[in-house]
């Protein structure tokens, strides 16, 4: 069927406006339709998104520009109501303004999830330009495998775990904005299993030689240190969290417990205060802080909260094997299960709460190595 300016004559057909420049033609009664004068060609022409667009139809015959038209806007309208996902960069800001509004998370943790970020950029860099539709799941594959083989186990489930969390985020993002539905290139990588770190904890006598060499050997700061090593190891605190938080009035001389109250804004790592009790050496040691600094008041009872160096010079020049701040911790468990406290105490102790279902997976050996210990030593 013919268009109504098709049955008109000529003339009539000719009711349209000519630019400034005479170059183009434009008809009033079909909007979005242009003539290139000098060829004939008819274009077709929208505005998407603030966007003008003009492409040829391809023809010089009035009719089939009418019809062409209709299949040009169709074409321009759809493709402009697709939604480019986010790059990858604008979901890592998304993120990151989760991640600080995020009152579940402890401070010390969301510093951690930042520098995970830091380490995928560093060996990833490229993927902060790409959309999350242009991340392929080869590529993440391509990336884990090369991640994995340079840093700690760890290291790489937390990063790799950072990595699956931003993503989320721009795909829940797109989805909300109308984007529709996409797939996390990186969901089938699976997190490394980690190793079971070798407890290397000295024997009781290397550990009297190890304070007293941090007291004498640590500068005018030595007996502050020696105070934080056998604090750490007499009560199984965590360093930054709990241990450096400790009071004069957290100590119970009645109960004979330390109360672990933890950080005075985001406490204990799982929220909870416990006590632990006062163990023969713990008092030993906090009889003799009473006598060099007096009776402890609000203020911490430790007067350092790291002795890293002084801890790793001590054990080179022992020739023990090397101690971190946490394997004091490791130590107080070890000791507690090898004197005979059954684990679940020790959990408890520790401050876990899966009912000592970690503490047996770490320490749940030493059970069965003391009690041969212990066999050998019976006799009929």
């Amino acid at each position: 069927m013919q268009s109504l300016l098709d049955k008109q004559p000529s003339s009539r057909k000719r009711e349209d406006h000519l630019s400034s420049d005479g170059k183009w033609r434009s008809f009033p009664k079909v909007p979005h339709l242009l003539q290139y004068v000098i060829s004939g060609n008819y274009f077709g022409k929208v505005k998407i998104n603030g966007k003008t667009i003009r492409q040829s139809l391809q023809t010089t015959v009035w009719s089939d520009a009418q019809l062409k038209l209709n299949d040009f806007l169709k074409e321009q309208r759809e493709n402009g109501n697709k939604i480019d996902p986010p790059k990858f960069s604008e979901a890592v800001e998304l993120f990151k303004r989760e991640l600080e509004h995020d009152t579940t998370l402890k401070p010390q943790s969301k510093k951690y999830r930042l520098w995970c970020l830091g380490k995928l950029q560093k060996t990833w860099p490229e993927l902060w330009d790409l959309r999350l539709n242009e991340i392929t799941p080869q590529a993440c594959r391509e990336w884990s495998a090369k991640l994995i083989t340079k840093i700690a186990c760890h290291y790489y489930n937390n990063t790799l775990g950072t990595l699956k969390q931003v993503l989320q985020v721009g795909i829940k993002t797109h989805k909300t904005n109308g984007g529709g539905t996409l797939d996390s290139p990186a969901a089938d990588i699976k997190k490394t299993r980690i190793k079971q770190k070798e407890l290397r904890l000295p024997e009781p006598s290397q550990f009297k030689d190890l304070v007293a060499n941090v007291r004498k050997r640590s500068g005018g700061w030595g007996p502050r240190d020696g105070d934080l090593v056998e604090f750490l190891a007499y009560g199984g605190m965590r360093i930054q969290s709990e241990a450096v938080w400790v009071t004069g009035e957290d100590i119970d001389w009645t109960r004979k417990e330390i109360i672990v109250r933890g950080d005075p804004i985001t406490a204990t790592k799982n929220s909870e205060t416990r006590r632990v009790p006062i163990l023969p050496d713990m008092k030993n040691l906090l009889t003799r802080m009473k006598e060099r600094f007096g009776e402890f008041g609000k203020e911490p009872i430790l007067q350092v909260g790291r002795c890293n160096e002084a801890l790793a010079r001590a054990c080179k020049e022992l020739g023990i094997a090397k101690l971190t701040h946490h394997d004091l911790r490791h130590m107080f468990a070890t000791r507690c299960i090898e004197s005979g406290v059954d684990i679940p105490t020790v959990s408890r102790w520790l401050g876990h709460k899966d009912g000592g279902a970690l503490a047996m997976k770490t320490y749940g050996h030493l059970r069965n190595e003391h009690s041969q210990a212990m066999a050998q030593k019976v006799k009929f």
